[in-house]
């Protein structure tokens, strides 16, 4: 099918719905690529549409349809000011996520923010521009998610559960995590062992917890707490210093990330310390870097692959209205070498 060039070009549906002898709403379907239209008139149709250089008005579709076709993508940092989106976690589960929404014919709005009034979340969710929001973590904004939830169904979250919890949130078991973290180093010898993390986060305080559990069941003192922050800028100068602080007073590290983890081995180095004889050291996430630093480095795993892949039939299910339950994924210990 050709246009005649000195024919004026199709700008409306109308324009297409006429050249094709049909009604404009059939247009609008087979641009759309839906079924009901036949597969003879649909090609046919999209050809016209090619041929004259022809867009639909995504914004009047949106108006009609009242769905946007945009997910959006929100890093809380209430508790982490500095972090960036660049830590390699925010990357890997970034990844996995924008993936799968692409695929699923949605665009993304990736928005990092600090929250800067007790509304933060409302304003996100009540801008009109998304038609369903995914949470990278928690924060310490339990309580303004738990708000939202209450009347904002297409809410889903990466994070902890507790018991009575309304937002629908896809994480693993933290403090049974922190529990594997805090035997494998008992098994190794240590007895004196130290959290490097902070506990302003739900995930992380499990994540201590557990390791006081592990603590508790061998009856050894408690984990020192060692408030290590996220932000890279800060990350080794807390290290050190509280490594300066404990000197022979620890044996054994379990930190509350992956990246915290391989940042010690890397102070440990330069004080000609080795991992795992002279300091165990055990991670958490099993980042993809995690297998290829030296030593490759002991972690727990939290699939987020798996995760990213739940958040998204969680998100999807509720924006049709369906139930969607939270999802708790068993931790893995990965045995490797650096404990």
């Amino acid at each position: 099918m050709t246009t005649d060039p000195t024919s004026p070009r199709a700008r409306t549906l109308q324009d297409i719905a006429r050249l094709a002898g049909v009604h404009s709403g059939t247009v609008s379907r087979a641009l759309a690529n839906n079924p009901l239209v036949n597969a003879e008139t649909r090609a046919r149709i999209q050809a016209l549409a090619a041929e004259h250089g022809f867009r639909p008005n995504q914004m009047a579709s949106r108006l009609r349809t009242q769905k946007t076709n945009v997910v959006g993508v929100v890093v809380p940092l209430g508790h982490e000011k500095r972090q960036h989106l660049s830590d390699p976690f925010f990357m890997t589960i970034m990844g996995h996520l924008a993936d799968q929404l692409t695929e699923g014919g949605y665009d993304i709005m990736l928005s990092r923010v600090i929250p800067d009034a007790d509304d933060w979340l409302e304003r996100i969710v009540d801008s009109g521009m998304l038609d369903g929001v995914l949470l990278i973590g928690q924060s310490d904004q339990f309580a303004a998610i738990e708000r939202v939830a209450a009347r904002y169904r297409q809410l889903v979250v990466w994070g902890s559960m507790v018991e009575g919890q309304r937002h629908c949130a896809v994480g693993v078991d933290n403090r049974l995590g922190g529990l594997l973290a805090g035997r494998r180093l008992i098994a190794r010898g240590c007895c004196r062992i130290a959290f490097f993390g902070e506990t302003r986060t739900l995930e992380l305080v499990h994540r201590y917890q557990g390791l006081q559990d592990a603590c508790g069941e061998a009856g050894i003192a408690p984990p020192l707490a060692c408030a290590t922050h996220l932000a890279s800028d800060v990350m080794t100068a807390e290290i050190t210093a509280h490594l300066d602080r404990l000197g022979d007073g620890i044996d054994g590290i379990a930190a509350a990330s992956d990246v915290i983890a391989m940042r010690i081995v890397r102070v440990l180095a330069d004080r000609g310390i080795a991992v795992p004889d002279g300091m165990p050291v055990i991670g958490f996430d099993d980042l993809p870097l995690a297998n290829h630093i030296v030593p490759r480095l002991t972690t727990i795993r939290q699939d987020v692959a798996y995760g990213a892949s739940a958040m998204i039939r969680a998100l999807f299910d509720r924006m049709d209205g369906r139930e969607a339950p939270s999802v708790v994924m068993p931790p893995v210990l990965i045995a490797r070498d650096s404990a």
